[in-house]
């Protein structure tokens, strides 16, 4: 794959770890907003969002394309019961989750990047663009956990 792709991967999953380490451990219980998630509940949206795109940058690579469904965000989130898990305990998982999709994103053929894409009823776009767009995703989330 791309050094550049690998290397703004890495260092945004990096980036974000480092942040989410920082991020106040009082406020994992407090929503982010009113009537909004718990700063628990979106990290774990962001372990559930690792999950789901884990499945589509290896079904890309291996396939050449991917088509697979969008997912029901509260659902996950509280199938998996974040809001009673621990931050220290989601961080691990975040953490764990990230760094098997650096090794995986590491070990993407160059050809595979421009491989198709279609989630759920979105316009197709490029494994690249479901790559680089991952770290966007997760930095939109991590400035909600660190809003005041």
């Amino acid at each position: 794959m791309s050094n550049s792709v690998r290397e703004e991967f890495s260092a945004g999953c990096n980036a974000l770890h480092a942040a989410l380490k920082a991020a106040p451990h009082s406020l994992a219980d407090t929503p982010w907003r009113e009537g909004g998630w718990t700063r628990k509940q979106i990290l774990g949206h962001m372990i559930d969002s690792a999950a789901n795109n884990h499945q589509r940058f290896v079904r890309a690579s291996l396939d050449g394309a991917y088509t697979g469904p969008d997912y029901g965000q509260q659902a996950w989130v509280d199938a998996h019961g974040y809001a009673e898990a621990s931050w220290e305990t989601l961080l691990g998982w975040w953490k764990a989750y990230h760094d098997l999709l650096i090794a995986v994103v590491n070990r993407i053929p160059v050809a595979k990047l421009e491989a198709e894409c279609r989630v759920g009823d979105d316009a197709p776009v490029t494994l690249r663009f479901l790559i680089t767009d991952y770290i966007a995703h997760q930095q939109h989330h991590l400035r909600q956990i660190q809003a005041s």
